[in-house]
This record gives C-alpha cells, sequence and structure tokens, in this order.
C-alpha cells in the first residue's frame, strides 16, 4: 500500500509501521526495491508497536487492512489503538479497515481454492462465541503431493460491524460509514463498494469501514 500510494503522486509520502522485523525485510526487498529511488525516500518503515508508535500528527489516510486489527481482543485496547491513530491524522484525514463477517464466519470449516500451480486452504481452526476469540490457519498443498500447513496463523477476535461503529465513535471519530460491495443483475459482486446502512445476510462477505476524524 505504501508503495502504491507513493507511485501514485511524485508528492505522496507513506509510513509503514510493523512490530516484526522480518515483515518489514520482506517488503523492502519485494516491494520498496523497485521502485524508482525518488521514490523509495519518500517512503518510511518504522518497526514499533502500532499504539505506541509517534508519527508526524499529518497522516491524511490511516489504513490497518488484513483485518489486523482484530489482534486486538479487548475493547480497551482496540479502542486504544483507535485513538491512537485518530491523534495522528490531519483535521479532515480518516482511518481506513476492512471488515469481514457472515454466519459462515463463525463456522469452525476449511474452503479450499484452486489456484495455478497449488491449492489454497483457509481454515476456521476454533471459535469460542463466549469471548469471540478464533484462531485461523492458510494451508498450501501442491501437484506432487507435498503440503505446506500453517503458513500462516492468525489469533483474532471476531469483531462485528456494529461494535466496531461503536468503538470508533468512541474513540472521537465524527463519521463512521460503511461501504458495503454492490452487486450485478445475477446477484455477484462487482468489486464496487459503496456507502450502505443495510447489507445482505450472506454466508461469507467483506465489507469497509472509513472513520472520518
Amino acid at each position: 500500500m505504501c508503495c502504491e500510494w507513493v507511485r501514485r503522486d511524485s508528492n505522496n509520502t507513506a509510513i509503514g509501521i510493523d512490530i516484526d522485523s522480518e515483515v518489514l525485510a520482506w517488503g523492502r526487498e519485494h516491494n520498496l526495491s523497485k521502485l524508482k529511488s525518488e521514490a523509495q525516500m519518500r517512503v518510511q518503515l518504522i518497526q514499533a508497536d502500532v499504539c505506541a508508535v509517534q508519527t508526524p500528527k499529518s497522516v491524511d489516510v490511516a489504513l490497518a487492512m488484513n483485518f489486523s486489527y482484530q489482534a486486538f481482543k479487548t475493547r480497551e485496547k482496540l479502542g486504544g489503538y483507535f485513538r491512537h491513530v485518530h491523534d495522528g491524522l490531519v483535521d479532515d484525514g480518516m482511518l481506513i479497515i476492512d471488515v469481514f463477517g457472515g454466519y459462515e464466519s463463525f463456522k469452525e470449516m476449511r474452503e479450499k481454492r484452486k489456484c495455478k500451480g497449488f491449492k489454497y486452504v483457509w481454515e476456521h481452526a476454533s471459535y469460542n462465541p463466549v469471548n469471540g476469540d478464533m484462531v485461523c490457519h492458510i494451508h498450501f498443498t501442491f501437484p506432487d503431493g507435498s503440503k505446506l500447513k500453517k503458513a500462516f496463523t492468525y489469533e483474532w477476535r471476531m469483531w462485528t460491524l456494529p461494535e466496531l461503529q461503536e468503538l470508533l465513535h468512541e474513540a472521537g471519530y465524527s463519521k463512521v460509514t460503511v461501504y458495503w460491495e454492490e452487486v450485478d443483475e445475477d446477484d455477484d459482486g462487482t468489486g464496487e463498494y459503496s456507502p450502505a446502512t443495510v447489507g445482505d445476510a450472506d454466508p461469507c462477505w467483506v465489507c469497509f469501514i472509513v472513520a472520518e476524524k
């Protein structure tokens, strides 16, 4: 996202923050290195805790993608993160997060998808309805019969859209909008998202929340 942002305009700058040095190293090698030298200079990568890092209070857009904020499992911790981001935004800045849900999201299940040269397996390994804790894995299988089990593991809380909207308002954001995917005449998703106050009770969905300061 940082690299794409600076590619779009020579005036754009980006800050990428992660607590894991290996993640940042991978990004430098596989993404940042592909930018022109001038564009690389406009990307700053910081190894830090996102709840404590100090950045210039001049951020226009903050992104927390791939559902990463779900690692914060209590209202205190997630609310604190949302407030910390709020403090670093310009007066008309915004925070954007992606959200997944649907009734299948609470099931312990596996979903397989064939890709070129391998099979991708998304697993909901466990879900605790008492506190919302869930564990998910990504596995890969290959044509020669070999497997890469638990290539990625996510230990999250399954936050719902109403909870997230309430927490964002409590954190001080003046406007919180859900963007829901539009559908075509065959009821298939178009990849286009628009503001919505009503969504379909689908088995699985992904949407976005835009929280404006």
